[in-house]
């Protein structure tokens, strides 16, 4: 009896479920059908209890069948629940609770995912069918959320606050500067357990408090199938804004023949430029694009590495694209320090972007930054292997009219002086181990080189001077700026003091040669050979022998006089820019012209001023004569005028 009284209950249960059911407006025709089956094995069930014979055991078997065939009828009655509930919140939109409406996304997909993998009741096609198109519905406002959340708080960074941003010691391109890569002033940021800096002086790429509610909108959509569209969204709106920032920076699209084309001093302007853009650009942006990227995709991959590459890609193609036309462009002296320049920024810059694009997609970006550092290390070294060449075949025709320093000197100078503020880079360029003594490195082999170089062709054009002794002035002048500099320089150590001595020698010799060319005939009228007819000469000092040519005596001093005025017109002219040299040259003549006048003028002056107009004849004291020479060598017109 208790059997049968368990029974009725069951049957009573099933037939209330079937009239609910078909009460329900969203009822499906394949559920009636499903518990309606339910219906006739139940009463087939109480027609073979019926008989007294039947065992308990059995009866309590059956009973547990229909609770567990009853439990899983209220799950799918469960389900459409769900469905006809989470409706009016699909249709509603995220825009106003996006937790909520999160919530029902997740709700719904468990409601699709109950139909799919339940294979007991995988006729509910309909069910299943309607709990998809809501699905399909609710991703497509994901997206425009995704996209207008996205697109709303994306903005592209002011120039002047980036510029701000990075620490004094990166913002000037200085020659010789050398990154360390710990920068203070540049906050540092987590990456797969690395660091990188970030850009949180600027402020943040996206407002805090909006990244967590994109990565939320991410994960529904990837977790939907969604992974294509939510990814060329965030690829769109980003990339965009990455690349208005560069532009508004500063950055230009330039082909390979627009840079070929440009000026010196113009492409060495936007040469510095860009090495503040790669700066920017690796310590910043990119670096924040990276921590962006790793928020919002947060445990989404691979979809995080290859948003992030192919929101970068472009814009770091675009910067690329200057350097290697730089690197390839022809080879000229000028162009080494900037390369050297580019390369220490590059080398200092890739540990930071093997950091930043180590990801697999991004894997090409680091091969060609790698790339890039390359092709600048071999052209450098090649534009620096060629200089003594082109300093040695210089061939400027035109002297320079004062015997001062050549340009070419300055600039080789100025060059070897720069060379030396790059000797780290230099050291890395060549490959060579910081315990290589600085007097056998490459550099100082090449600045022999270039040193000996400079010196042939100030020979070579020391030959165009018609006047010898100015020829003489002019490789005085320009040996003594050399040693002069390397003395006061780096160059000093690599050279070494002998080459400075050898030198020094080279510059008395030339001031020495300068003396003899230029004054021997001056001194030779003042000798005393040929003044009387037989050649016998003079007597005591004060008197004349017998048969001295008072004629003879006139032409002497009319010679000198035209000799040293002539001289005087010319070499006041000349110019010894160094004060120390200019006054030791000038005491050089001083101290033989002036002895060898005075004792000349003392033996025959008394002579002349018995004649008619003596001061014709003897026109200076030695005392105007030193001061005249005092004047020599200002590179300026006569400042005394000689006597007529």
């Amino acid at each position: 009896m208790v059997a049968q009284r368990d029974l009725e209950a069951l049957l009573e249960r099933s037939r209330f479920m079937r009239d609910s059911l078909c009460k329900s407006q969203n009822i499906t025709d394949s559920m009636i059908t499903i518990l309606g089956s339910f219906d006739h094995r139940l009463s087939d069930l109480e027609t073979a209890m019926r008989p007294t014979q039947v065992h308990t055991h059995a009866i309590r078997k059956a009973r547990e069948n229909i609770d567990n065939t009853l439990k899983v009828a209220e799950n799918i009655l469960a389900q459409f629940d769900v469905s006809r509930k989470v409706e009016s919140k699909i249709a509603a939109g995220p825009h106003e609770d996006l937790g909520g409406y999160l919530a029902a996304v997740d709700e719904l997909r468990d409601n699709v995912e109950f139909f799919t993998y339940n294979n007991s009741f995988k006729s509910s096609d309909s069910a299943l069918n309607h709990a998809h198109g809501l699905l399909s519905k609710a991703m497509v406002k994901l997206e425009e959320e995704f996209r207008d959340l996205l697109t709303l708080h994306s903005k592209p960074q002011e120039p002047a606050k980036l510029i701000e941003c990075l620490p004094n010691s990166v913002r000037s391109n200085s020659p010789g500067t050398q990154g360390d890569g710990e920068e203070k002033g540049l906050p540092q940021i987590a990456t797969n357990g690395k660091h990188v800096k970030g850009l949180e002086g600027v402020g943040s790429l996206i407002p805090t408090k909006v990244i967590p509610q994109l990565h939320e909108l991410a994960q529904r959509m990837i977790t939907a199938g969604h992974h294509q569209q939510c990814c060329k969204i965030y690829r769109t709106v980003r990339a965009s804004v990455l690349e208005q920032t560069l532009q508004q920076l500063g950055v230009e699209k330039l082909s390979r023949e627009d840079i070929y084309k440009m000026q010196w001093d113009v492409l060495d302007g936007k040469i510095t430029s860009w090495i503040q853009f790669m700066r920017i650009a690796v310590k910043l942006l990119f670096s924040s694009e990276r921590k962006l990227c790793d928020q919002v995709f947060h445990g989404l991959e691979p979809y995080r590495e290859t948003c992030f590459s192919e929101v970068t890609g472009n814009s770091v193609t675009m910067l690329l694209t200057f350097g290697e036309s730089i690197a390839k462009s022809k080879r000229s002296p000028e162009k080494l320090f900037v390369l050297l320049d580019m390369y220490e920024t590059m080398r200092e810059l890739f540990p930071e972007v093997e950091i930043i694009f180590g990801g697999k997609p991004s894997a090409s970006i680091c091969e060609a930054v790698s790339g890039l550092t390359q092709r600048l290390a071999q052209t450098a070294e090649e534009t620096f292997n060629d200089f003594a060449d082109a300093v040695e075949k210089d061939v400027t025709k035109t002297p320079v009219q004062d015997g001062t320093v050549h340009p070419l000197t300055s600039y080789v100078i100025n060059y070897v002086k720069f060379l030396f503020d790059y000797q780290v880079t230099l050291r890395q360029l060549f490959g060579e181990d910081e315990m290589v003594e600085p007097a056998k490195s490459q550099l100082a082999a090449a600045t022999v080189k270039i040193m000996a170089a400079l010196q042939t062709n100030l020979d070579g054009k020391s030959k165009l001077y018609r006047d010898p002794a100015l020829a003489h002035v002019f490789l005085m002048n320009n040996i003594h700026y050399m040693v002069k500099s390397v003395r006061r320089s780096e160059a000093k150590d690599v050279l070494g003091e002998d080459w400075v001595q050898r030198h020094r020698r080279i510059v008395q010799q030339h001031a020495q040669n300068y003396k003899r060319v230029a004054w021997s005939k001056v001194l030779q009228s003042l000798s005393v050979q040929g003044l009387t007819s037989s050649g016998s000469g003079l007597g005591n000092e004060g008197s004349m022998s017998t048969g001295v040519s008072r004629t003879m005596l006139k032409d002497r001093f009319k010679t000198f006089n035209f000799q040293f005025e002539e001289l005087y017109q010319r070499q006041i002219q000349w110019f010894v820019p160094d004060v120390e040299l200019r006054e030791s040259l000038r005491l050089t003549v001083a101290e033989v012209l002036l002895p060898a006048y005075r004792s000349f003028l003392k033996r025959f002056g008394s002579l002349m001023d018995g004649g008619k107009n003596p001061q014709k004849y003897v026109k200076y004291t030695p005392e105007q004569l030193d001061t005249m020479l005092g004047e020599l060598f200002e590179g300026s017109k006569p400042k005394t005028e000689p006597r007529r």
